[in-house]
């Protein structure tokens, strides 16, 4: 039996566990920084498989590290299990259905990335046990990748500093390795304070929060004729100022999140959007204080790493849908517009097809067409780590991530056969890296090349801390 096989059953050996608490995770759906339900799933399954746990990595209560195996090469697996706002969905069905309670949903996949992560550690684990070999996997249960940035907070407390190669994966609508393009990205507050009055009566002697605020937002608009073609500025009021259109608001807070190819684009662009806050404050004779919130960088592509998964993803093939599978995945399409349906084929660059409801194939190594791309803290760990990340088929083609269909499709059978399917290939892709040196030292020479001329700087001002949240009462 070959190595990549034998890995393989030990995935399948214990699948049906680690489904489990894939479901069990959608069931307690916690956003970010709250995740303490989540996080305690992670750890005791960690426990129960026999790792050696760190629990509150980098001073955060919802990350968790897990290593097995001594001395050897140092193989790091990375989940997820945060989830979004406004996302609640009943599972499996294929019409908006919110359940009742808080409005959280699973909405981008993450409860099959933290449980599929953790299986492929484990089968790695078993598999070192079985086999002898001088080794160890860790994994890393992540938290707060919607908007909190924990992986580069991570980064900068060297939680990574020791390890070798990195690996992780993301729901997705094609089976394949991930194109390691993102956008460097930073969330800033820009909380202005003016004076309130009566809006009547003593209009004058206001000084509008609330103007500031929109008059930033015009000058932004402006500033979008000016900036690359690829950056992105996004915004939501966080106050508003009250809701008295006659008090003329005496505070207003905005928040900005500011997007662009890599991080010297976007701390040029930042600094372009603080100069844009300060002339609205000027404008309105308010004061405006700024503060950042989280900051991720952009993804570092390793080619000896891409080229070593591509290969385990070609051996094992596309995941085996069946029948009722492809039936569901028709329904979530038939909620959905021509527009999402075509989009994730023009990203990979192929032609439309209404006739494969579910991914059937494994796409090349480099297959890309329009990119259409977002931002993520696993960037961080790309420039201080080798790192590769697969893009795993466990939705319907056309899904929107972040949406109401993607929750719904969280807890199906084919999400549980996709997440089982790219664990496989990260087990057998971090063997790749245990049993043969040379692809570790062609990753880091990647690595080392891509950084030569920019090294790392963690996006993060050394004063901003993650914004950790009380465990809840009970």
């Amino acid at each position: 039996m070959r190595n990549d096989e034998e890995i393989w059953t030990l995935v399948d050996a214990k699948k049906a566990a680690f489904e489990a608490l894939s479901d069990r995770i959608w069931d307690k759906p916690e956003i970010a920084y709250t995740e303490f339900a989540s996080v305690a799933e992670h750890t005791d399954m960690l426990r129960a498989q026999g790792f050696r746990v760190t629990e509150g990595i980098a001073g955060i209560p919802t990350a968790v590290m897990g290593e097995a195996g001594d001395e050897g090469p140092v193989i790091a697996i990375l989940g997820e299990y945060d989830a979004l706002p406004g996302l609640s969905q009943e599972a499996g069905v294929a019409e908006p259905r919110p359940l009742p309670g808080n409005g959280l949903g699973h909405g981008c996949g993450h409860n099959l990335l933290g449980s599929a992560a953790l299986l492929a550690a484990t089968a790695v684990k078993d598999w070192l046990d079985a086999n002898g070999v001088k080794g160890r996997v860790r994994y890393y249960g992540c938290p707060a990748e919607e908007g909190g940035a924990a992986k580069a907070f991570m980064v900068r407390e060297g939680a990574f500093k020791d390890v070798d190669i990195a690996i992780t994966w993301h729901p997705m609508h094609f089976s394949a390795v991930n194109d390691a393009q993102s956008l460097a990205n930073t969330r800033l507050d820009f909380t202005f304070t003016g004076r309130a009055s009566h809006a009547a009566a003593a209009r004058h002697l206001g000084r509008s929060a609330l103007d500031a605020v929109e008059l930033m937002s015009v000058g932004v608009n402006y500033l979008r004729e000016h900036m690359p073609s690829d950056a992105r500025i996004h915004y939501a009021y966080l106050d508003a100022g009250g809701v008295a259109p006659n008090v003329v608001q005496g505070r207003a807070v905005v928040r900005y999140a500011v997007r662009a190819r890599d991080l010297a684009q976007m701390q040029a662009l930042v600094a372009r959007v603080r100069k844009v806050a300060e002339g609205a404050a000027l404008m309105t004779e308010t004061a405006v204080d700024i503060k950042v919130i989280s900051a991720v960088s952009n993804l570092m592509g390793n080619a000896p790493l891409e080229r070593a998964m591509q290969v385990n993803f070609e051996r094992l093939g596309p995941p085996q849908w069946d029948d009722a599978d492809r039936a569901f995945a028709r329904a979530i399409q038939a909620t959905l517009s021509d527009e999402d349906l075509a989009a994730p084929y023009k990203k990979a660059g192929l032609p439309m097809r209404r006739d494969e409801p579910l991914a059937e194939a494994i796409l090349p190594l480099g297959q890309t067409g329009v990119p259409m791309i977002g931002s993520t803290d696993v960037g961080d760990v790309s420039w201080v780590v080798p790192l590769v990340q697969a893009d795993g088929a466990t939705c319907a083609v056309g899904t929107p991530f972040h949406s109401w269909q993607l929750t719904a499709q969280g807890k199906t059978p084919m999400a549980k056969k996709g997440m089982v399917h790219v664990a496989k290939v990260m087990a057998a892709t971090a063997l790749d890296a245990i049993r043969d040196p040379a692809l570790v030292a062609a990753a880091k020479a990647d690595l080392a090349e891509r950084t030569r001329e920019t090294p790392y700087v963690c996006p993060l001002p050394p004063d901003v801390m993650p914004p950790l949240q009380p465990r809840p009462a009970g």
